[in-house]
């Protein structure tokens, strides 16, 4: 996926779909204009390009208290917040809308979120009849049956389960089984030694405790719950794939029959648990990761029931905590928030609200963002940029001088039959089924997560639906999915701060929208992950063999550069987890480069504001990174997410493109520069 974070700001503008004027850009007059405006010039561009192309603009606008980042994405996501809390606070004010609407549901779900004398007033009450089920289970029969049905309201308790689309066969379904999602964001929390992760470990017990204080513990027994806990994630912790293990697809795909699971763990007979999560007539099913539950057959007969009633009531009270009372809510910020990402102080409630009711109900807010935000001719501007960028793709492929006639015939098979969505899907999902009401904010969500777990069931035994989207319009970032061999880029990406009623120049559209977005999920297809599966998004190997070692050898050669960045004291960055997002990012903003030039501006030497064409469309590059973070949020980002922090992300690749070297004048002895032994060229 392009991005990990969100924006917005007042001075967010939404792209008209006129075309470009006519007239030429007088380079004797300075236009209002973000990207030279935000250059900090007692930075050389030739020693931190990200700085110098952004680090004026940091300086003016600070991290907020609320925030664990501030810059480009924050400030778009600032005005789509804007506009979706219009959609919010007009369908809430109709108490009357007709029941089952999108109008009622939207209404009742934020009205419910902003209830908080009701939330209040019910503190951890909607999840009592849930910790009722948790409390009479008496042995590994009811355990089994209540983890089956925690599942069905999103909440983690034994394995990891899901229904999507087959890796090796993508016209269909099949169930997958994987490792379980744990309390801290990933497995490395529980065994790293350096200062800032043993704290991190230690105040999570401490979290465990409070929040069970708040249920009702005493303190003496919610300590020996959270120490409880604790070494049973970590127990389950040492049985799980590290990040960079989880790229692998081939080594994560494992069908077996379902009498072969049983084996695995004979103490779950897997027929009847699969019954408990809505399936009948199961006859295979991928394990991902098959140690896990050697692994967890061992934990089902060496962990107490008391112990695993804990660790249940723990993951549900972890997964509905901020759906809770002021009291359980500010304490499930106070560590996710706070400890893990810097972050000072809570949004205003209506952000928050905003903020869930559209990812709760994305689908339904979607529809009206597109009716009343979106503008017309949207999808034609994005497909136009797109299809610039895959025929630039196309050339790169056929000039490729390190692969064989044969893999390019298939690579340029899969680029031409990718499929790009672009703007708003054509269907939406049907949610009439979902029930919202004002009463109660939590229980709303789990209607919701139940809903959600209840579509992916009912997809089992059916034909993949092509046209889904996983994202909605008004989400800014984009994904590509190798099983559909498509790439998503929602309407609202078309979003450029600082061009307020105007048509941005082409260097900014082919830098962000080219370089930023189609650019790097189209490079998704051809990354480390990406590249193993064909043009109908089947994991199958297309390559010739010496062709695939190439490759290989090249995509080492930028997991060595990312693993040299210290991010922050000793803490490096990882370059084998973080290489697919870091092979999209040196595509991307290529073939970006190279679409931008085939433009009337890119093959001019005309000057804006003193900035030349290619000059322009690298300090774009730069500003769709433009994002700066505490340094905990760095720390958790390089711990627990594939996308290296944002400066980066325009660093590491930057520091390969010749192009780049020749606009800024980078030399020898530069820090942006790399010898070109060790520079990264792949497509």
């Amino acid at each position: 996926m392009k991005k990990t974070f969100l924006l917005t700001t007042a001075t967010a503008i939404i792209l008209s779909a006129c075309s470009h004027s006519e007239k030429k850009a007088d380079k004797s007059i300075a236009v209002a204009d973000p990207i030279s405006e935000h250059i900090d010039s007692s930075i050389s561009p030739k020693e931190d390009f990200f700085k110098y192309a952004n680090n004026t603009w940091f300086k003016q606008h600070p991290i907020p208290a609320s925030e664990s980042n501030n810059g480009l994405w924050k400030t778009i996501q600032d005005t789509l917040n804007e506009d979706i809390k219009k959609i919010c606070e007009s369908s809430a004010a109709d108490a009357k809308a007709a029941k089952g609407s999108n109008k009622q549901k939207i209404g009742d779900f934020y009205f419910s979120g902003m209830d908080t004398a009701n939330i209040d007033k019910a503190g951890y009450a909607p999840l009592k009849e849930e910790f009722n089920k948790i409390d009479a289970i008496k042995n590994t029969t009811d355990l089994l049956t209540v983890a089956a049905h925690l599942e069905t309201l999103e909440v983690p308790a034994l394995y990891g389960f899901s229904v999507s689309k087959d890796d090796k066969k993508s016209s269909q379904y099949v169930v997958d089984l994987y490792q379980i999602r744990l309390g801290l964001p990933e497995r490395d929390y529980y065994f790293n030694t350096d200062a800032r992760t043993v704290a991190i470990r230690a105040e999570y017990v401490k979290h465990i405790k409070a929040m069970f204080q708040l249920i009702g513990q005493d303190e003496k027994t919610a300590a020996k719950t959270a120490d409880n806990i604790m070494k049973l994630e970590t127990t389950i912790a040492k049985s799980c794939r590290k990040m960079e293990d989880l790229r692998d697809p081939y080594k994560n795909y494992n069908k077996m029959s379902v009498a072969q699971v049983n084996k695995l763990t004979p103490s779950i007979k897997w027929e009847e648990t699969l019954k408990q999560l809505g399936l009948n007539s199961v006859d295979s099913i991928v394990v991902g990761q098959p140690e896990f539950y050697t692994a967890l057959e061992t934990n089902i007969k060496t962990t107490s029931v008391d112990d695993w009633k804990s660790y249940f009531k723990w993951s549900l009270l972890n997964r509905y905590s901020s759906d809770l009372s002021k009291e359980i809510e500010k304490e499930d910020f106070n560590f996710y928030s706070t400890v893990l990402s810097g972050v000072k102080e809570q949004k205003p409630r209506w952000k928050r609200i905003v903020s869930a009711t559209d990812h709760s109900l994305g689908e339904l807010v979607g529809q009206v963002y597109v009716d009343e935000f979106c503008p017309k001719g949207t999808k034609e501007k994005l497909a136009e940029i797109g299809n610039n960028i895959r025929s630039v793709y196309a050339e790169h492929i056929k000039a490729c001088d390190w692969m064989s006639a044969p893999t390019k015939e298939k690579a340029l098979s899969k680029l031409n039959k990718i499929n790009m969505k672009v703007g708003y899907p054509d269907k939406w999902k049907d949610l009439s089924a979902l029930q919202i009401s004002r009463d109660s904010y939590c229980r709303n969500m789990m209607n919701v997560n139940n809903w959600y777990y209840n579509f992916m069931i009912n997809k089992y035994g059916k034909p993949v639906d092509r046209t889904e989207w996983d994202m909605e319009p008004q989400t800014y970032n984009a994904y590509y999915d190798p099983a559909n061999n498509e790439i998503v880029v929602p309407a609202c990406n078309i979003i450029v701060p600082g061009f307020e009623g105007r048509m941005p120049d082409d260097a900014i559209l082919y830098g962000i929208i080219g370089g930023s977005t189609f650019g790097h999920e189209i490079t998704h297809g051809f990354d480390d992950q990406g590249s193993l599966y064909d043009e109908n998004g089947n994991l199958r190997d297309w390559w010739t063999k010496e062709d695939r070692e190439k490759f290989v050898a090249k995509t080492k050669r930028i997991v060595r550069q990312f693993d040299n960045y210290v991010v922050l004291d000793s803490l490096h960055l990882k370059g084998a987890n973080s290489q697919g997002e870091n092979i999209a990012d040196l595509g991307g903003v290529i073939m970006g480069y190279e679409a931008f030039m085939k433009t009337k501006e890119g093959q001019s030497k005309e000057l804006i504001n003193g900035y030349t064409p290619s000059q322009r469309y690298f300090l774009a590059y730069a500003y769709s990174w433009m994002v700066n973070m505490t340094d905990a949020a760095m720390a958790k980002q390089v711990m627990s997410n594939e996308h290296a922090p944002a400066p980066f992300r325009v660093i590491g690749p930057l520091s390969n493109v010749e192009e780049f070297y020749k606009a800024f004048d980078v030399k020898k002895g530069d820090k942006m520069y790399r010898e070109d032994s060790v520079r990264v060229k792949i497509w």
